[in-house]
């Protein structure tokens, strides 16, 4: 099953720190807000951050790509997330060609993201890829553990009486 997802941060980073986007659901009916963290090249990052930022420059590969496709009378419908082995994510352009037959074409995800956020069209994910791969909402997660000590502070003040209070 797929899910819709956002591009929720960009980071380009060098030296040591490894680039990386981050995705996040738009909704995911029955968990928890979850983050999906895929590491990415410094240069995929740039080129993802910058079609994100909507700046034009002179065509790169991602815009010729595009070009191509819709010149012979097809279409980037989605992109997707399709599988993660180890640190590995795998991704699919989700294309139509000129018929109106999809065709799925297997790529890189920080290809797909880049030429997605050129596009405009939706990035998804497998369920599969967000069971194997994302990390807690870690605000959610200070959230729930405040509320849960706030319910134990209030059943434990429910539960006192003025004997409690005697020497």
């Amino acid at each position: 099953m797929l899910v819709r997802m956002d591009i929720k941060t960009i980071v380009v980073a060098g030296g040591p720190i490894p680039s990386l986007v981050v995705l996040t659901p738009r909704q995911r009916a029955g968990n928890a807000a979850v983050d999906l963290p895929i590491r990415i090249g410094v240069v995929e990052a740039a080129a993802i951050s910058t079609a994100a930022d909507g700046h034009q420059e002179r065509p790169k590969t991602h815009d010729l790509l595009l070009k191509t496709i819709t010149r012979l009378g097809g279409k980037l419908t989605g992109v997707a997330i399709v599988d993660v082995l180890d640190t590995t994510f795998y991704a699919n352009l989700m294309l139509e060609d000129a018929g109106g037959r999809r065709i799925d074409i297997d790529c890189r995800p920080s290809d797909a993201l880049a030429l997605a956020v050129r596009q405009g069209v939706p990035i998804w994910a497998e369920e599969k890829v967000l069971d194997a791969a994302t990390m807690p909402d870690f605000a959610q997660v200070e959230r729930d553990e405040r509320q849960q000590e706030l319910a134990r502070f209030h059943d434990f003040v429910e539960d006192l009486n003025a004997d409690d209070f005697k020497d």
